[in-house]
């Protein structure tokens, strides 16, 4: 039987196959906040006639359980994988309006590891890591919808929702 020898994973090496981006150590330009940072569009994937996926990693650090915000995409789904810890996620369903549907708002614990796709008009924000920490998130959506299709509300302080841990 023939042999082969493995190489170390870098650009130089694979840029003829594809590309590559460390989700968990990223490096470049990035969107940051007091507890959470948003490195975008890591890497892309081409999907033929069904366009781009970028591939972007959000950090999220531990901070008060309170729902404080909202955004929903209207063109597009949003793919979220948390990637070494558990998050409490929310999410309410699509809406005509332009605030978040307060009463309907529902609050998931998403484990390490599981997919979650957010279909469109879905509203959504930063998830909260759950039980640690800091959680990196890989999240999936087309190039910089974060500047094309992205409506983000602020709630207001007696909008806002404290999540309960039983």
């Amino acid at each position: 039987m023939r042999q082969i020898k493995f190489k170390e994973l870098s650009l130089e090496a694979f840029k003829q196959y594809g590309s590559f981006a460390n989700m968990l150590e990223p490096d470049g330009y990035c969107f940051e906040g007091p507890v959470s940072r948003f490195y975008r569009d890591c890497t892309q994937q081409y999907l033929g006639t069904g366009g781009q996926a970028s591939f972007s990693l959000c950090q999220i650090w531990e901070r008060p359980l309170v729902i404080d915000g909202g955004e929903y995409h209207n063109y597009c789904e949003e793919a979220i994988l948390p990637l070494d810890g558990d998050i409490l996620m929310y999410v309410g369903p699509a809406t005509a309006s332009e605030f978040p549907p307060l009463d309907e708002i529902e609050v998931f614990r998403v484990p390490k590891g599981t997919l979650v796709v957010v279909n469109p008009g879905v509203w959504h924000f930063l998830p909260f890591p759950f039980q640690c920490q800091k959680v990196n998130i890989l999240c999936i959506l087309p190039e910089r919808t974060y500047m094309n299709d992205c409506y983000v509300k602020e709630l207001e302080e007696d909008d806002r929702l404290e999540i309960v841990l039983d």
